[in-house]
């Protein structure tokens, strides 16, 4: 019985002691947070990075179509330096063909309040050096009928700028998110000097 009673208040003095012990209680709560706090810094960097890239999106196509609506007629030197400022204004963030594309349209809207692609180049970058193309799917095809635009934009027998950007957003870290996610914007903006802005050798606007 004193055998048994001595062993009983070892096993209460041990149980004691290993409540009181908390050397391990670091290393446990370690555990439990790093992983947590490892998800929220990693989903900061992401969302950041993700947010500054969308803004910078939405600036190149407003610059874009502002830069062209400005003008009277453009050139391909024109298109091809408004789509280096456009790669420049993504700036610090890497511009390649395959992360960016930009477009730039002339859409007439006829009497009817069709609109119809008058021209229609993209441009890539790859550093200082911009290739332009006219071809599809790149470009709109001359003389298509474009249904995606506002409907209160669609005023007879005006002219409007129509700019698109698209850049492929790859995750910094690629953990959490492992596909490129497109950022898209586009603007509309009406030429300011004439009835519209004439591409190269045209010399005249649409009609009908």
């Amino acid at each position: 019985m004193t055998r048994l009673f001595k062993s009983g208040r070892r096993l209460c003095r041990s149980l004691a002691c290993f409540g009181r012990d908390t050397r391990g209680l670091a290393a446990v709560e370690f555990a439990f947070i790093v992983p947590l706090m490892l998800v929220l810094i990693f989903g900061t960097i992401e969302v950041a990075s993700g947010v500054a890239i969308d803004r910078k999106v939405t600036l190149t196509a407003r610059t874009l179509s502002d830069l062209v609506s400005r003008g009277t007629k453009v050139t391909d030197t024109d298109l091809k330096n408004f789509f280096g400022m456009g790669s420049a204004i993504m700036t610090p963030y890497a511009v390649t063909p395959l992360s960016m594309t930009q477009r730039l349209s002339a859409v007439y809207v006829d009497k009817n309040g069709v609109a119809k692609v008058t021209w229609s180049y993209s441009g890539s970058a790859t550093g200082n050096t911009v290739t332009l193309s006219n071809k599809t799917p790149d470009a709109l095809a001359v003389g298509a009928t474009i249904s995606s635009i506002p409907s209160a934009l669609l005023v007879p027998n005006t002219q409007l700028i129509w700019s698109e950007v698209t850049y492929n957003y790859r995750p910094v870290s690629g953990y959490f998110i492992r596909s490129s996610i497109a950022l898209k914007d586009q603007m509309f903006t009406r030429p300011r000097q004439s009835d519209c802005v004439l591409y190269n050798t045209a010399t005249a606007c649409p009609t009908g």
